[in-house]
């Protein structure tokens, strides 16, 4: 007799399996579809609302004053450049602090990742208020212990309305976390100990290995901490309103009383030229020769 074969033994139902499954494919595409418009709107819908009230008076129909008298506002421009100082001081501080640190934990001594980690995030659980007391204490401190020592020179120049150290102190301590973060998600995709391992064999000194092997297979995580970085930086207004600084995000609520249309158009522009920089930022985190390589291997 005759070996009867899988496919004379399948039910009708059975046969009908496939089918229904192809059927079913689209529906997650159609979800996620309806999700991202949903999140979309969410987003979006603020953002043209508030647009709409700069440049609609009542009235007087729709006027772009606020944009073109934003340009010649005393303090924009200032407040501007000041928090874009203060965001890349940040972010090469954060760096140079964090990358050194992570990178000889990872080789030397794997025991002590839990130690920096807690202190690395402990800047999460201490609120910018009781961060920024305590640095209003040791600067009052300073000039009254200190006035008579090189030291307090050193408080006078940290406190410099120009460009306030301070400032980029506090908002390295806040950026830690983040750095923390993405810094050691991009180490343990990497194999650091063979890399360095291979390296020195092949005679590379230490500087060589950090800057010529390590960080261009941290683009992407460098990237993402000065993301981070400069996203708190421009948005950050408690530490410095406190500290009676005038950056960005003290500027805009300072003319907010007087000029409503005019704050929120700068709101707007301070999101467009966040988003540019992240953009450019998420860029370079991009290395070209292997998304050259991706891409060849997917033509292929």
């Amino acid at each position: 007799m005759a070996a009867m074969t899988p496919t004379a033994t399948r039910t009708p139902e059975q046969a009908e399996a496939p089918a229904k499954t192809a059927r079913s494919r689209p529906r997650p595409r159609i979800w996620r579809g309806a999700v991202l418009l949903l999140a979309g709107t969410y987003f979006l819908l603020p953002l043209v609302a508030s647009f709409v009230f700069t440049v609609h008076v009542p009235g007087q129909g729709v006027t772009f004053e606020a944009y073109t008298e934003l340009l010649a506002a005393e303090g924009f421009t200032q407040s501007l450049l000041l928090s874009l100082g203060l965001a890349a001081a940040t972010i090469a501080l954060s760096l140079l602090l964090a990358v050194p640190a992570l990178v000889a934990v990872r080789i030397g001594s794997p025991r002590l990742r839990p130690v920096v980690e807690v202190m690395c995030m402990l800047p999460l659980v201490v609120p910018p208020i009781a961060l920024v007391t305590g640095i209003t204490t040791v600067l009052r401190w300073g000039p009254e212990h200190l006035s008579r020592t090189p030291l307090y020179q050193t408080f006078i120049a940290v406190q410099n309305e120009n460009f306030p150290v301070v400032l980029v102190l506090a908002y390295t301590v806040l950026a830690l976390p983040f750095v923390y973060r993405s810094l050691d998600a991009g180490l343990r995709a990497v194999d650091v100990p063979t890399l360095v391992e291979a390296a020195r064999s092949c005679g590379a000194s230490w500087p060589y290995v950090v800057l010529r092997v390590l960080l261009p297979n941290l683009r992407a995580s460098l990237a993402g901490a000065a993301f981070l970085t400069l996203a708190l930086v421009l948005g950050e207004f408690t530490i410095a309103s406190l500290l009676g600084f005038r950056p960005f995000a003290v500027w805009i609520v300072s003319i907010s009383g007087a000029q409503a249309r005019m704050s929120v158009a700068v709101s707007i522009l301070s999101l467009l030229i966040t988003w540019l920089l992240l953009l450019a930022l998420s860029r370079a985190g991009t290395n070209p020769t292997t998304a050259a390589a991706t891409t060849s291997r997917k033509e292929s």
